[in-house]
């Protein structure tokens, strides 16, 4: 027999916060930059790391280390995953790793059709536009796309909520740097050859002779903040520029970076076919930074320090544009990366001989060990910077864990809306800001990649030419719990208290009862926070879930907020207008939304169909986990369904549903037994 079971009102209060920040309070919505790197690590901040080395080469980032000083740096916040794709497709959509549908190495699979960044902002009232790498399209084979237009890509950025899209559409464009230029000196035809550039509807790469990409799209997203302004639109703006450098080919600026910043220096869009830029001229790849040369560096090494002060020059730029216009103290900027350092340069020499890079060279792992497809603190912590003059305090510093997910639900707080119910973050702001209750968050990551940590001999003997395979993070309580080369769920999480052992040294796993307990806790957690997906097995997906320690009870706890919502809302930092218990899941209220908190108790261990009915959108959790998605793809009269493994106990429901003269929620389950 099994029996449908709520929580007292009490359970719901652990899920808000009472204090929501958002810039409605002032009456204005700010703009929002979100500006990622590729492959750049946490130690190539010269902030963080750079700027501390006395016995090691090192490169500067000036204009990165002023950013910071005037706003805040995230010192522990981490990618979903150690490599791009993953990473893009969890920022994009809102949710951590165990939720989304690009894992693993899937490189150009399709961003799911679902909220994203973008039409969540839009939905805001946000001019939203992306420019630089994509990747997640979708739609059509790797290699035999050439022809391919975005008719024929299921998710491209225009049909997952930007209003422009300016950049590379494909994984593999990203790899260099000069989309209209033979490079003789790539390592494959591949990295020899030209690549596409996408503005909207139409492929323009025919007229972007000697374009770095670094330098394309930072004027690009430049002279279309200042067009913006200039038209006296009263609309914000949310543009995420997605550099695909220093990622990849190690390739060179043509001419030095421009004299002065902002609008009427650095980097200027001229829009002739030809001379797109006005770094558009010089020789390929044959500009190198003088602070980096005559050092007895090699070749790689020059490159890439040029490389990323070439980056470091266009965000200072960027940063003086918003300056000028009078916009900066409305406008938010964030800078992440995608993920730990890379070590390949794709570069050969005139006689053929590959050229080897490694992230060694500048520590750009910083004091960690792991880089680039690692889940070691090296390949996933991830260098960020927050800047919003006025509102986040200049010099400020914050070590608690954070992750990608966390910016749907920020930007969207700080755009004065709230975010969809389906993110797995939790709004920033009181983080950046030091105004309200920092929620908290979680970080999660799993990842497969059949490969070894590399043998740098300033990692701990233990990682070097470790295997990774199936891999796993989480944190629980502040402490770090991590799997390498899962073979099966009972295998042991190493546990590390990184915010004072950041090299991951001491592992505590069993050395006392209280770890003993975390350990318990991180294998419950994996399977409460996460749903399997086919296309990324795992070994722990057949796992049932465990319930948690909670007293069942005969009712539904709801709460209802007013409010006009174009989706179902995480209800986080709202303030309900009423709250009671129900037998059933059928509020009075006719507008708002509704959230009701239960459970259901599973009287065996095994297979358990769920069955939704619902006559508006609505969204279901079991413990942490997705259950059940009507929102996004919500059709009146569909029923939803869903097989889930549950343990023998009882596990916490939560249900979000938008009001309305048909809003009345039916939930059943039924035991299927052993098997799906």
């Amino acid at each position: 027999m099994m029996r449908l079971r709520c929580l007292l009102p009490l359970f719901g209060l652990l899920f808000f916060s009472l204090v929501q920040v958002s810039a409605s309070d002032a009456g204005t919505k700010p703009n929002v930059i979100f500006i990622l790197l590729d492959d750049m690590g946490w130690g190539d901040f010269g902030v963080l790391h750079q700027n501390g080395l006395t016995d090691h080469k090192s490169h500067r980032t000036p204009l990165l280390d002023q950013m910071a000083s005037e706003g805040a740096q995230l010192r522990a916040h981490y990618c979903p995953a150690p490599v791009c794709a993953p990473s893009r497709s969890s920022l994009l959509s809102g949710v951590h790793q165990g939720h989304t549908e690009v894992r693993d190495n899937q490189f150009d699979k399709a961003l799911a059709n679902n909220h994203t960044l973008a039409s969540v902002m839009r939905t805001a009232g946000y001019q939203t536009w992306l420019v630089g790498k994509y990747g997640l399209q979708g739609g059509a084979e790797r290699k035999g796309d050439d022809t391919a237009t975005p008719e024929q890509w299921d998710a491209y950025p225009t049909k997952r909520g930007f209003d422009r899209f300016y950049g590379y559409v494909r994984h593999r464009d990203g790899h260099v740097h000069y989309p209209a230029e033979q490079w003789p000196l790539g390592d494959s035809e591949s990295h020899r050859s030209p690549k596409q550039v996408w503005f909207n509807d139409d492929e323009v790469s025919q007229d972007l002779a000697k374009c770095y990409t670094t330098d394309l799209f930072a004027a690009r997203g430049k002279d279309w903040i200042i067009d913006h302004v200039k038209s006296d639109s009263e609309q914000p703006f949310f543009l995420y520029l997605a550099f695909d450098t220093p990622h990849a080919a190690l390739q060179l600026p043509s001419v030095e970076f421009p004299e002065g910043y902002g609008v009427n220096g650095g980097l200027q869009w001229l829009g002739k076919p030809g001379q797109m830029i006005n770094t558009a001229t010089g020789t390929v790849d044959g500009y190198r930074h003088p602070e980096y040369t005559g050092h007895g560096w090699s070749d790689a090494e020059e490159r890439f320090a040029t490389m990323v002060r070439r980056i470091d020059n266009a965000v200072g730029d960027l940063l003086q544009t918003l300056k000028d216009l009078s916009i900066d103290d409305n406008t938010m900027v964030v800078i992440s990366c995608d993920n730990g350092p890379h070590h390949e340069s794709y570069l050969q020499t005139l006689d053929g001989k590959r050229v080897n890079y490694t992230p060694q060279s500048f520590q750009s792992y910083g004091p960690f060990d792991g880089t680039k497809r690692d889940v070691w603190e090296g390949g996933i912590r991830v260098g960020t910077l927050a800047w919003w003059p006025g509102k986040i305090p200049a010099g400020s510093k914050n070590d608690h864990p954070s992750q990608f997910q966390d910016w749907m639900p920020t930007f969207a707080h700080a755009a004065g809306v709230a975010p969809p119910a389906r993110t797995d973050g939790v709004s920033l702001l009181p983080t950046l800001t030091g105004q309200g209750e920092q929620r908290q968050g979680q970080v999660y990551i799993e990842y497969f990649q059949n490969g070894r940590t590399p043998s740098y001999g300033d990692f701990e003997k233990q990682k070097q030419n470790q295997r990774r395979h199936q891999m796993q993070v989480v944190f629980v309580d502040g402490y770090k719990g991590v799997r390498v080369n899962i073979q099966n769920h009972k295998d042991d999480f190493a546990i590390y208290d990184v915010k004072n052992d950041p090299k991951e040294l001491n592992n505590l796993a069993g050395t006392s009862p209280e770890f003993e307990v975390l350990q318990k806790r991180m294998h419950d957690r994996v399977l409460q926070i996460r749903r399997s997906n086919e296309s990324a097995k795992r070994p722990y997906d057949e796992e049932p879930i465990p319930g948690a320690a909670i007293e069942p009870s005969s009712q539904w706890a709801y709460q209802s907020f007013k409010g006009k919502f174009a989706y179902v809302p995480d209800v986080a930092g709202l303030t309900a207008d009423d709250s009671g218990t129900s037998a059933k899941m059928d509020s009075a209220a006719t507008s708002g939304a509704v959230q009701y908190q239960g459970s259901f108790t599973a009287d065996e261990t095994g297979w358990y169909e769920a069955t939704l009915k619902c006559g508006t959108k609505t969204f279901a959790r079991i413990h942490d986990a997705a259950l059940i998605d009507a929102d996004f793809n919500f059709e009146k009269g569909e029923t939803f369904q869903t097989k889930i493994c549950l343990a023998k106990g009882v596990h916490p429901v939560t249900v979000t549903t938008l009001a309305g003269d048909d809003s009345s929620v039916q939930l059943d389950w039924k035991y299927i037994g052993n098997q799906k």
